[in-house]
């Protein structure tokens, strides 16, 4: 990308990430800056609102669109790690204010801009390799939003390949969910414990060291699966070995001490 006319980027940091998981965002950023982007993070941005907006609950959905859409309007790309809040932002916000085509018309601008993050990186930027090393074999979990809702596929799998010393090993049915599925995992608790059961079988019999990802939500639910287990499998988000970061941040779900 030319840096000498960066494109203005917003990243939208997401709710789990930000109480959960803070070095995706560090690391959203880092790979952002390195392709050339001027990176801010609105400190107004909230929730998407996928979990209402799943529940039924139009009206606090459409108040959380209107702030959001308020909140990135003058940036020229929005970016998430994840493809679930980026699915919502680029696809379901233009379902909205069906009675009210001023906001239907800013919602449509919105969501026109809204990219996940390694597809932007990929898509977008034209980044074709990294700077990285993580010498361990990995195996990666293709989430439902990023998969289905963005064709988020080869993107992470191109990147992955420029990782010094990293092997990657593809596991059955990755493209399968792993049970987590925002409230679906509350709603249905013992299908969503088989789900992620049998993803857990689907790693084991990869024979990879960690477990990567896209989706923090997925992630989560994988590694406590995996350490309920006794399984000696590390994950991380995807964008932590992209920007060279896992020396200084710990596994998800690993125990300390």
């Amino acid at each position: 990308m030319n840096t000498t006319n960066s494109p203005r980027v917003a990243l939208f940091v997401t709710c789990l990430v930000d109480m959960f998981r803070p070095s995706v965002g560090f690391a959203a950023l880092k790979l952002l800056t390195q392709a050339g982007c001027h990176v801010d993070v609105p400190t107004a941005q909230t929730c998407c609102g996928q979990p209402a907006y799943n529940n039924g609950d139009v009206a606090d959905t459409e108040a959380i669109a209107k702030n959001v859409i308020t909140a990135f309007q003058d940036y020229d790309y929005v970016v998430a790690p994840s493809g679930s809040c980026a699915g919502m932002l680029r696809h379901h916000y233009t379902e909205l204010f069906q009675t009210d085509p001023v906001w239907q018309e800013k919602a449509r601008q919105f969501s026109a801009k809204c990219h996940e993050l390694i597809s932007f990186l990929v898509d977008v930027c034209k980044l074709t390799t990294v700077h990285a090393e993580f010498a361990q074999s990995v195996t990666y979990h293709d989430s439902c939003s990023g998969l289905r809702e963005l064709n988020v596929k080869q993107q992470p799998r191109q990147l992955l390949q420029s990782v010094n010393g990293l092997q990657l090993l593809e596991m059955p049915d990755c493209e399968v969910c792993c049970g987590f599925g925002g409230t679906f995992c509350i709603k249905y608790p013992d299908i969503s414990t088989r789900m992620v059961s049998d993803k857990v079988l689907d790693i084991q019999n990869t024979g990879a060291q960690t477990l990567l990802a896209g989706d923090l939500g997925c992630l989560l639910n994988m590694a406590g699966r995996l350490s309920r287990l006794n399984v000696p499998v590390k994950a991380y988000h995807v964008a932590e070995v992209l920007a060279d970061m896992t020396q200084i941040t710990p596994a998800i779900g690993k125990k300390q001490g």
